[in-house]
């Protein structure tokens, strides 16, 4: 899903004469912490409650705080997980969409990116989650897949990512069954080390660790 398709043109833009009290009165009508700010329909600037809350003066135009502006932009036919890495990094409660010529379409809002990065992985839909942890070299898409093929099931989401500390790779399934302990069972079997599952079984096999505990400790 490319930027352009997800955003908003609902929220108002700042002008380099609006005055510091109208921005934050803005921002807090609009349930943000940040707003664009435009000349005509270029983009200028990005500024945030922070900085505005700085100010000495509440009365004070917004171009006196150009110091504080930043310039951090998406263009609209970038993939929405990039505005979310860009947002994410920069620490931004809207990310301006622009276009050539640093003409401004709209903003993507960071709350609707996340809305949209759930449905994306599929964190609706039932079904399990497991992280497996392994080297680099040992990765082998085929392998999972078929693995988790063999219990009657499908992944239905992959991500990956390198762990910085450790060098490992994490390699993150959604799988469209709820019953993952033969999953879980079946990759341990092959030696992956699993770092985290959760599905019914984990549920299950809580309750029943806990009634085990809960026994031993009776007998005591």
């Amino acid at each position: 899903m490319l930027t352009k398709e997800i955003q908003s043109q609902s929220l108002p833009f700042l002008n380099l004469h609006d005055k510091v009290y109208l921005a934050l009165q803005l921002m807090n009508d609009n349930h943000v912490t940040h707003l664009p700010i435009v000349e005509g329909d270029k983009y200028i600037g990005i500024i945030s409650e922070e900085d505005l809350l700085q100010s000495d003066n509440d009365h004070a135009e917004l171009n006196s705080l150009q110091q504080s502006f930043a310039n951090t932009s998406i263009k609209g036919d970038e993939h929405f997980l990039k505005a979310i890495r860009i947002a994410g990094e920069n620490a931004l409660s809207v990310l301006p969409v622009v276009e050539e010529e640093n003409e401004i379409t709209g903003v993507v809002i960071y709350s609707d990116l996340l809305k949209r990065a759930a449905e994306f992985m599929s964190l609706g839909e039932p079904g399990g989650l497991i992280v497996l942890e392994l080297e680099n070299k040992r990765y082998s898409f085929n392998e999972i897949s078929k693995l988790v093929e063999t219990n009657d099931a499908q992944i239905v989401q992959l991500n990956t990512s390198i762990d910085p500390r450790s060098g490992m790779m994490q390699v993150t399934l959604k799988v469209n069954k709820q019953e993952i302990s033969a999953i879980v069972a079946t990759f341990q079997r092959y030696e992956y080390d699993v770092k985290y599952y959760s599905g019914e079984e984990l549920y299950e096999n809580e309750l029943r660790n806990n009634y085990d505990n809960l026994m031993n400790y009776l007998k005591i």
